[in-house]
């Protein structure tokens, strides 16, 4: 392998909220922090020497979006995804989760109803309650360690009054990938109950080694007529720091709402290095994301196998570099099996019951660093495990 994905890197002195704020938001400076999405690893070289480039000029004044931004997305949307998208469709935002809640104030009134799909990223529940919309919880089903789409639910909870649901995919914490056939249904049931669907599609690029994702929007034509689709290479290149992303929307009137939108707040000006980081991610990394991709996948295997003689149970792991573990059998209530976590173990994780009541009894794992981390993160689980009264390992 080319790439390097094993190198230890000290990202302490970085600023990073992953590693220099331990003690100020977890309480120790010692945990191995596998929280929050972003990655250990060193970016792309080709992205690296694209900023390098950018940099050594010393001006740094507002920036236009060149062709090569808008070129490189759309091959790669179309190289790997199968999705074709004018260029006209794209609308600059400086993150996924902004455009998220402008699509909330876009689409929606106070009082309206927006559909979650439980367990899911919390910030979409926030962006529903803190915009003053109704929440219709719409919680996925649990089939032994598969997780699916409720439609029946949605088609009873979502009434005249629901104008909106938000779409993980491939979703956030539970790891599935959407097959066509579940988005083609999804989207069949909400033309029958009119909603618009904004995607949350900033995991797209991390699917097993050989998947390929599948856009909402290109599932059939109503789809995209009534979809807004936030993208970017912030975690499958690790550039969130660059604050760079953006809103495919095929329909014309949806976009110029939301374009109106983001102007009210004035957020339509981009990142001068996130546009070179994006566009050299797309035109230049891809074969450093398959390379990751394997690694990822081993790290994946890894924990699958330090874990199966415990009581832990891993699910499957589809999309995204984030394991849901399955900590009901150890019988401790949210807030002691996070007490478990960080006081016995010594390793901090996201408590499932962030990602909304679906979520008690999980938590989620990071596996984006180098295996010197991860195992040294398992061997302090397991090691805490053993040490747990009334837990035995295989």
């Amino acid at each position: 392998m080319p790439y390097d994905f094993d190198s230890l890197l000290d990202r302490v002195p970085t600023n990073s909220i992953k590693w220099s704020y331990r003690r100020e938001l977890a309480g120790r400076d010692d945990l191995i922090p596998m929280w929050v999405a972003d990655m250990d690893f060193a970016v792309a070289p080709q992205i690296a020497e694209a900023v390098r480039a950018r940099a050594a000029h010393p001006v740094y004044g507002y920036p236009g979006r060149p062709d090569g931004y808008f070129e490189a997305f759309r091959a790669w949307a179309l190289r790997r995804y199968g999705w074709g998208i004018a260029r006209e469709w794209l609308v600059h935002v400086p993150g996924v989760v902004p455009a998220v809640n402008l699509a909330v104030q876009a689409f929606t009134e106070p009082g309206d109803g927006v559909v979650i799909q439980g367990p899911v990223y919390h910030p979409f529940r926030q962006a529903a309650e803190r915009n003053g919309r109704r929440v219709v919880d719409n919680p996925l089903r649990l089939v032994g360690t598969r997780w699916t789409f409720d439609l029946e639910d949605l088609g009873r909870e979502a009434d005249e009054g629901t104008k909106l649901l938000i779409l993980s995919n491939p979703h956030n914490p539970v790891g599935r990938a959407w097959s066509r056939d579940e988005l083609s249904a999804l989207a069949e049931l909400c033309a029958r109950k009119n909603l618009v669907v904004v995607s949350d599609e900033i995991h797209a690029d991390l699917l097993e080694p050989g998947a390929r994702h599948v856009p909402f929007a290109a599932v059939s034509a109503d789809a995209a007529a009534r979809s807004i689709t936030c993208h970017s290479a912030s975690k499958g290149f690790n550039i969130a720091g660059f604050n760079t992303a953006c809103a495919v929307i095929p329909d014309s009137g949806l976009r110029a709402r939301f374009e109106a939108m983001v102007a009210r707040f004035g957020l339509g000006t981009p990142n001068a290095f996130g546009l070179v980081a994006q566009e050299a991610a797309y035109a230049r990394g891809e074969a450093w994301l398959e390379e990751l991709l394997v690694y990822l996948r081993g790290n994946f295997e890894r924990l699958r196998e330090a874990l199966a003689p415990t009581p832990i149970i891993v699910h499957p792991l589809e999309g995204t570099y984030l394991a849901w573990l399955d900590c009901g059998a150890l019988m401790l209530d949210d807030a002691a099996l996070k007490r478990f976590f960080i006081e016995m173990a010594g390793v901090w994780l996201d408590e499932g019951i962030k990602f909304g009541s679906e979520g008690s009894g999980f938590m989620r794992m990071n596996l984006a660093c180098p295996r010197a981390t991860l195992d040294e993160a398992l061997g302090r689980i397991r090691d805490a495990l053993e040490a747990l009264p009334g837990v035995e390992l295989a």
